[in-house]
Order: structure tokens, then sequence, then C-alpha cells
């Protein structure tokens, strides 16, 4: 069964290899994915993660901060546009659903980070240009 994180209001930048609440260390470089196909196939898949209160992907809205993989354990560093979101279920769901029901990896693994701290400018273009389609001004 896969584990997730909880979220945390201290934890480091995915850069610098976030703690979970165990007092274990994310995975580092080691875990990188070199093969770009590889991330972008996990990126992809990412994608049909969807905010359930903006309606569009994670992947766009710059909640994936990096994405890293062990012996086929994916693990997602993520943030929430607020930390008091309560939706993370819904969020944790549909990436597990995306990710392992689907068969890209074994077990997902999901840092709950919040440093540094979400806002619009980490939102893709795609999804500026789908925020602009709901009527939103970004």
């Amino acid at each position: 069964m896969s584990e997730t994180q909880t979220p945390q209001a201290d934890a480091t930048a995915p850069e610098q290899a976030p703690a979970d609440q165990g007092g274990e260390s994310a995975p580092t470089a080691s875990g990188a994915i070199t093969d770009p196909k590889r991330l972008e196939e996990l990126e992809e898949a990412m994608r049909d993660v969807v905010d359930p209160e903006l309606g569009i992907n994670v992947v766009d809205l710059g909640l994936v901060y990096g994405i890293t993989e062990e012996e086929d354990v994916v693990t997602l560093d993520m943030t929430l546009t607020s930390a008091a979101c309560p939706l993370t279920d819904v969020i944790e769901d549909q990436s597990r659903g995306a990710l392992v029901r689907s068969g890209l990896c074994n077990e997902l693994k999901i840092n709950w980070v919040w440093l540094p701290p979400w806002g619009p400018d980490k939102i893709t273009e795609d999804g500026r240009e789908q925020l602009r389609a709901l009527g939103f001004t970004v």
C-alpha cells in the first residue's frame, strides 16, 4: 500500500529534500528521473489530476514541485493553493489513480511541502489560458 505524507507548515523546499512527518528525508538526487521520456510520461499522467475547486490540472496550476522515482516508487513533491485545503484527499486519490492504478508505478508517496509557498506565478501559460477561459483574471 502506498504511503502519503501529511501536510507540514515547516517543510523545506523540494530542492532541499523536504522531511516527511516521520522524520525521514524525501528522495534526493539519487531518485532523480534521468530519462526525459519517463518524466514526461509521469507529468502527463498528473495532468489528469484536477484541482476540484479550480477545475485545472495540478501540473498547469504549478502544484507539482518535483517528481522522483526509486525502485518503481514515485514520490511527488506537491503543494496546494492553501494549506487549509479541504480536498487534499481527493487530490491524493486522483494522483494514485493517475500513477498507480494506471500501472505507471507500483507505489506513490506524496510529500506535501509549503516552502516555497504556492502563488499565481507558478501557473503555466497553459494553466493561465484555462483559467482565463473559466473567467479568471490571471
